[in-house]
């Protein structure tokens, strides 16, 4: 071979190389390079077309008066376009009931979607009947890196973001670096996917993540079923994360499938090759059940190492733990026991469907003969609205993502985050409890 035909081998293989750097990607990378067009990585700035857009009754008026605002007159994709009315559903207010009619006639004006009280709540609902692997989610709520449990790109936006987005139908976003969280060996029992999570804030802080997506994966992570799949999602804000996701499989295709949206459903997944800003491996051998104590997620520590904590309210329910599975944890445990004196409980199933099936299979029965309050689908007491407020110096534990001060209508008031298992035992005792001395 001559000097000239080495040299120009040798440019062919270093081109080569290059060529697989740039097509190694995270799940994220992918997604966001799919809806521009063009090859992107982590720290790129682009205009992304936009699948699904969504603000609920708390953001959404602010976005529909920033639509105005700016001049439009319609939206680029209704149909694609969903208005929630389930963070005061029903309303308690008239403040409220105002801000819900502001919804109504927008959506009847325009074509968009709107998805009424007692529907349940923005984040499920997405799941059940929009969220396809591979989209990008624009929401107004904190939460709704929630849908990224399905394999999408799916972020929370102040309402003039998601105004745009509703005008637009795209956004601009900078590429987030991607942190790999490997759950590995096992999970006990009496441990559950919320437990997972908050040990994992725990141990990466508050803003452990800020402007990164948290991808998960591991031995653990990919047998983990859509529910639990859902609750960690779901927690990755809480960690400061862009968004929290996992690569669409066959677990995926079977919620799908179950839920009559198979026709929707990819498989997507990391490059191999690719490098992240980090990986952190969790070994869930070594997770007992965990509390986040107030005021923050990140202020964790396993259940047995509490003192006796007496509480005022248990709430089982919202976008983290309200689905059907959770309810059923909660329900098997309570059978047969009674709510103690002075406990309250209160449960809120996640959406209608939910709530219906959790009817038919007895699992309301079950928690009504157990004295607990059931009601409506939607965010109830999460919050702060209705349905549950807490009095001065109440303790409440909950199985909600949140637990800043006031967070639930009153800041004189003290939040403990749990398991519905851990939820339910607690509410049992009369005082935050290891749900271990029943499940083992």
């Amino acid at each position: 071979m001559n000097t000239q035909r080495r040299i120009k081998a040798v440019k062919s293989r270093k081109l080569k190389v290059k060529t697989e750097v740039i097509l190694d990607k995270t799940i994220s990378e992918k997604i966001i390079s799919e809806h521009t067009g063009r090859e992107l990585k982590a720290g790129d700035i682009a205009i992304v077309n936009v699948d699904l857009v969504m603000s609920q009754d708390g953001t959404g008026p602010l976005a529909v008066s920033h639509v105005r605002r700016m001049g439009f007159d319609r939206i680029k994709n209704p149909e694609k376009s969903i208005f929630f009315i389930d963070h005061a559903s029903p309303s308690p207010r008239k403040e409220l009931s105002n801000s819900h009619i502001v919804l109504r006639d927008f959506a009847a004006q325009t074509g968009a979607i709107i998805s009424d009280a007692g529907k349940g709540v923005c984040h499920q609902i997405l799941a059940e009947s929009y969220t396809c692997p591979g989209d990008i989610v624009l929401g107004g709520d904190s939460h709704t890196c929630t849908s990224g449990a399905l394999g999408a790109f799916a972020t929370g936006m102040g309402s003039t973001d998601i105004a745009v987005g509703y005008a637009l139908a795209s956004t601009w976003m900078m590429v987030p670096s991607t942190i790999k969280v490997n759950f590995k060996r096992r999970i006990n029992k009496g441990v559950f996917a919320k437990d997972l999570i908050i040990y994992l804030i725990g141990k990466i802080t508050s803003d452990g993540a800020t402007y990164m997506a948290l991808e998960f994966g591991g031995e653990v992570g990919s047998i983990l079923s859509m529910d639990e799949r859902f609750t960690i999602s779901n927690m990755a804000v809480e960690a400061g994360a862009k968004t929290g996701i996992f690569p669409s499989d066959g677990i995926t295709k079977e919620y799908l499938k179950s839920q009559g949206r198979e026709n929707c459903f990819r498989e997507l997944s990391a490059d191999k090759g690719v490098k992240y800003e980090e990986v952190i491996d969790i070994d869930c051998s070594l997770i007992e059940p965990m509390v986040s104590q107030p005021h923050t997620v990140d202020n964790a520590l396993p259940v047995r190492n509490l003192e006796k904590i007496m509480i005022d309210q248990v709430f089982i329910g919202t976008c983290t733990n309200g689905r059907l599975s959770d309810l059923k944890i909660a329900a098997d445990i309570l059978k047969g026991k009674k709510v103690a004196g002075g406990t309250r409980l209160i449960v809120v199933p996640a959406s209608k469907d939910i709530y219906l099936e959790a009817l038919r299979t007895g699992i309301l029965e079950t928690f009504m003969d157990s004295g607990a309050i059931v009601e409506s689908p939607g965010c109830g007491p999460c919050v702060g609205i209705h349905q549950g407020i807490l009095g001065d110096g109440e303790v409440c534990l909950s199985t909600q993502n949140r637990n800043f001060k006031g967070r639930m209508g009153n800041p004189n008031s003290f939040i403990y985050l749990c398991s519905p298992a851990t939820a339910a035992w607690s509410a049992v005792r009369g005082y935050i409890a290891d749900p271990r001395e029943v499940l083992l």
